[in-house]
């Protein structure tokens, strides 16, 4: 009977256990270091690009080891720019990412897990079953291509990075810090920290977490209500993570890490848009620093929600201006194709 070896994702090896690899196959550890280069550097998606290594080590490592990249599927355009993909990962699964060309920058907005647990009622991707958390390897490749296309089709490269796409980052921790850590590096794409935001629907135990590791990048909480009757409404998590544990954790955030954290609001008809909602957003921001971004609902075809009218999201606005919380509105990109914030869903497989 034959026996099949399944190959070792390459990427999955920090920098150590790849040179202990090297030594296992009788090759020199610094081999190792100049493949790692390859693929962190250079984001090389075969062995024999790496130019600099023998035929004989590119055909072992081709035998042995395997780069699983992620493959565009397809792309749409929008009439405002925003070009929305879907990725083919290297199992089939498919997720989602957004590159926004705006004249000051180009944010690439990319998933961190096939699907969502959360089931948050307003989001798209919060209908679909959560498959599995995507690989650290797997959203640094969501980054490379948006970049390229960027360069392609804006002649820019990217300027920022959001992990608002499908999932929730804080329940793929280990892989989205990982994926940070390769972006960030110096051995990596060499990104800033301070390009990089990662939204969370608000995990409590895991936003201290990120205190206690002392990250450098910047936190968004994905709010929408500051009462709790209304939050649990609209997002489950909320009977788990109420906002008095939200708040705690966010002071206990701040603590360590002295970064302000940024609140969206989806700001619904009828459901969140008055003045006493505003009262209570503004009440909640006085917690730690901060500012807050207003934000559009954009229609899905699960849910009834509807945009709040512009004079009430103005009101809404200067409200919490006049009680010194920093506030934006923030204006909805790729709608026509279904690419803005909270409609990311994968509807076909081909």
């Amino acid at each position: 009977m034959l026996t099949t070896t399944k190959k070792t994702d390459i990427r999955s090896l920090d920098l150590p256990q790849l040179q202990q690899h090297f030594i296992a196959m009788q090759e020199p550890s610094y081999r190792a270091k100049q493949v790692y280069q390859w693929l962190w550097e250079k984001s090389a998606r075969t062995f024999e690009e790496m130019s600099n290594l023998s035929k004989d080590l590119r055909k072992k490592l081709t035998e042995n080891y395997a780069i699983n990249v992620v493959e565009v599927n397809n792309s749409q355009f929008s009439n405002d720019h925003t070009i929305k993909n879907t990725f083919r990962l290297y199992d089939g699964n498919i997720v989602e990412g957004v590159l926004i060309p705006m004249e000051e920058r180009m944010t690439a907005c990319v998933s961190s897990q096939v699907g969502c647990s959360l089931t948050c009622k307003f989001c798209a991707t919060g209908y679909m079953d959560r498959k599995r958390n995507l690989n650290a390897d797997e959203i640094y490749d969501q980054v490379v291509l948006i970049d390229q296309q960027a360069k392609k089709n804006y002649n820019a490269p990217l300027t920022n990075i959001v992990y608002m796409g499908m999932g929730e980052p804080l329940l793929n921790y280990a892989n989205v810090l990982k994926s940070i850590d390769r972006i960030t590096s110096p051995d990596g794409l060499n990104m800033s920290y301070k390009r990089i935001t990662v939204s969370t629907a608000g995990i409590a135990k895991m936003i201290k977490k990120l205190g206690d590791d002392g990250v450098k990048f910047n936190l968004a909480i994905s709010l929408h209500a500051a009462n709790d009757k209304k939050r649990n409404e609209i997002m489950p998590i909320n009977e788990q993570n109420s906002l008095k544990a939200l708040e705690e954790a966010l002071k206990y955030y701040f603590s360590k890490t002295k970064n302000p954290v940024t609140y969206e609001y989806i700001v619904f008809n009828h459901f969140n848009d008055e003045i006493e909602d505003a009262m209570e957003l503004a009440k909640f921001c006085k917690h730690v620093p901060c500012k807050v971004n207003l934000i559009e609902y954009n229609p899905i075809q699960f849910a009834d929600f509807l945009n709040a009218e512009g004079d009430k999201i103005d009101a809404f606005s200067n409200y919490l201006k006049s009680q010194g919380v920093n506030t934006n509105i923030r204006r909805s990109r790729g709608k026509d194709i279904d690419a803005a914030c909270g409609q990311l869903a994968v509807k076909e497989q081909n």
